[in-house]
């Protein structure tokens, strides 16, 4: 993929779950690959959000999902596993939240370890016969420039010992996302599984996490002009910000544990190139016991076991 949507390759006959796709990254992912021929199913938390989103996807599907609620991930995953026959090409973990006020999901998770990896690892595994069963499928997890934080505490996930903040708690979970896509693949190969995990991120791409964040703390209405000014001086538009997902989802050249970011300068915006990983990112044994730690907390069995 040289630099814009175009070059997607055609996905005619292939099926593809995008989770978050009401707006920003996901939205225009989600249109990108139902122009490219892809039967697209849209992951919404909100109804009215997700049918509004429908009228910019041709031939897209609403699949209703939040992933800070177990219960809704395993719905939408038997939903999804019935409405395509038990055949998913590409998951796209697309979904996020970032830099919150502290909170809990319905399960009693810190939210944005809770949405972003928990939610999408368990639906991972519980959509995996589904994505075994197409042949030549991929997971696709997204992460962000934000892994290379101060790490995660695989043993404290939700900040019972620690001091909280938002940008530590959105930092850890992005390092998970790169940890979990690592092990999946590992374990797709020890069992030659025609299924591959690949990660990306969007370098600095102006979507409404940074508004969404801001919204979310008091001082809100002083705060939102700046958030948006922030974002068009510092980052790249939509359209090229999810090359590198697209990319990861599509192209022939990526292979499994591949991880796809911009290749501009600082990884920020640019077209889709190979991404660094922080040496946590590449840590095998963090990413093993976040593993067995994952399934732990979120009861659902690991697939690969």
């Amino acid at each position: 993929m040289d630099g814009t949507t175009s070059d997607v390759p055609d996905q005619t006959g292939r099926t593809v779950l995008v989770t978050g796709a009401t707006s920003g990254l996901g939205l225009a992912s989600a249109a990108a690959l139902a122009r490219a021929g892809a039967r697209v199913l849209l992951g919404a938390r909100d109804a009215g959000r997700g049918r509004a989103a429908l009228a910019q996807v041709p031939g897209g599907e609403l699949v209703t999902l939040d992933l800070a609620d177990l219960d809704s991930v395993r719905r939408a995953a038997a939903d999804v596993r019935e409405r395509t026959g038990d055949a998913l090409h590409v998951l796209m973990n697309n979904a996020g939240v970032m830099g919150l006020p502290p909170g809990i999901t319905v399960d009693g998770f810190e939210t944005q370890i809770g949405t972003n990896h928990l939610g999408h690892a368990a639906l991972t595994w519980l959509l995996m016969p589904a994505l075994r069963r197409a042949g030549g499928a991929r997971v696709v997890t997204l992460s962000s420039l934000a892994h290379r934080g101060p790490g995660l505490d695989v043993d404290d996930l939700h900040f019972a010992r620690r001091a909280y903040t938002g940008s530590q708690a959105y930092s850890q979970s992005k390092l998970a996302n790169l940890l979990f896509a690592a092990e999946l693949d590992r374990r797709l190969r020890r069992r030659g599984d025609d299924v591959i995990s690949v990660a990306a991120h969007p370098g600095l791409t102006d979507t409404a996490l940074l508004s969404s964040s801001v919204r979310a703390r008091s001082g809100a209405r002083l705060l939102l002009p700046l958030a948006r000014v922030v974002n068009l001086l510092t980052t790249q538009r939509v359209g090229r910000g999810i090359l590198p997902q697209l990319h990861a989802a599509t192209s022939p050249q990526v292979v499994g544990g591949d991880y796809v970011g911009p290749g501009g300068l600082g990884e920020t915006r640019g077209r889709p190139a190979p991404a660094r990983r922080s040496a946590r990112a590449r840590d095998a044994d963090l990413a093993a016991r976040l593993w067995d730690v994952t399934a732990a907390e979120t009861g659902v069995d690991p697939d690969p076991a």
